[in-house]
């Protein structure tokens, strides 16, 4: 869960705001979402009390999803997907009527160069894109890089590997130097992804939405460094969120705070489980810092609400890698890409 935009990332202790926020949201299919936000000040922080619409809450979440995330197997010609990503959790899911069809691990940017938190959208994917270099410092501090010059798909300086899925204002998702990426704070304010499994978004996309472009087509694209651009007629919705609290399926997980937003305050954490229907009086101050407090910047801490319930929360919890050792294997074929920066 995220502080709205405006406010202070540390406020002091004399900083009290209260009231209510209307935010309009226009969906794909044309309804129209409102969604009350209220802003409240507990022990001089600033706690953002959320609804299911808010567009910070994680996507997994049973405010969301009502308890249960459904599951489903990939239909070609089945137009109505989205992608989401929850930051701090790294896992980018691709959902198809509403279910989840497939979920990957990525890499972000980094904490100077931070993810665009909010609605995005995907208008096309293309294969072996050239790199155009912004008018950024960070440029300028490359060697044998000036900022605007085209550089091609087939030149080592092109950090953007094999394919990207343009997200408006210069953010993408494309391919990762390799499996090091995932769970990383590595580029700046793109998403990264395995080449694999880019490929396998891609194609999904374009499955669901009957783009025209042939197999034979992207496989020549594949083998080949020559530009391949499909254009979809609709865009497709991509959610970003910033939740390090989430209660899914009835187990909360509690990620790392790794843009430094303050979101893992115990105030936060109670307001989370009480949304989980937990009694406030079997809620333990001194059990949540302990929680809190189990989180490191590459695990999170995930224990069931019942146990929490039942005052064994730190003795049933456990702490887990954020990225799974097995997604940490390099995967068959793999290739490394060059040591370019985006």
């Amino acid at each position: 869960m995220l502080k709205t935009n405006g406010i202070p990332d540390q406020p002091s202790p004399s900083f009290v705001l209260a009231g209510w926020r209307l935010r309009l949201r226009h969906r794909r299919i044309g309804t129209v979402l409102f969604s009350f936000v209220c802003l409240f000040a507990v022990g001089g922080e600033i706690v953002l009390s959320q609804t299911a619409a808010d567009r910070h809450e994680s996507a997994r979440s049973d405010k969301l999803t009502g308890g249960r995330v459904e599951v489903a197997e990939f239909e070609p010609n089945q137009p109505d997907i989205r992608i989401t990503l929850n930051v701090p959790s790294f896992r980018l899911t691709f959902w198809q009527n509403g279910k989840e069809v497939q979920s990957y691990f990525v890499g972000v940017g980094m904490k100077n160069h931070p993810i665009y938190i909010g609605d995005r959208e995907a208008t096309e994917v293309i294969w072996n894109p050239a790199w155009i270099p912004p008018s950024s410092n960070w440029v300028r501090e490359m060697k044998g890089v000036s900022p605007g010059e085209v550089i091609k798909a087939s030149d080592p300086r092109n950090p953007l590997g094999k394919m990207k899925i343009p997200l408006g204002d210069s953010y993408l998702i494309h391919q990762a130097r390799g499996t090091g990426d995932l769970g990383n704070l590595v580029s700046h304010g793109c998403v990264r992804m395995l080449r694999s499994e880019l490929y396998d978004l891609a194609e999904k996309i374009i499955a669901a939405r009957g783009a025209p472009v042939s197999r034979k087509r992207i496989e020549a694209a594949k083998r080949s460094s020559r530009m391949l651009v499909v254009r979809l007629d609709e865009v497709v919705p991509v959610d970003i969120n910033y939740d390090t609290i989430v209660v899914e399926e009835r187990v909360l997980h509690v990620y790392p705070d790794v843009y430094s937003r303050g979101t893992n305050r115990i105030a936060i954490l109670r307001a989370e489980l009480e949304s989980a229907g937990m009694a406030a009086s079997k809620i333990n101050d001194k059990t949540l810092r302990q929680i809190l407090g189990k989180v490191t910047r590459r695990t999170q801490f995930v224990v069931a609400v019942s146990s929490i319930e039942q005052g064994r929360a730190l003795e049933d919890g456990k702490v887990m890698p954020l990225i799974p050792r097995k997604a940490r294997q390099k995967p068959a074929g793999a290739v490394a890409r060059p040591s370019g920066r985006a």
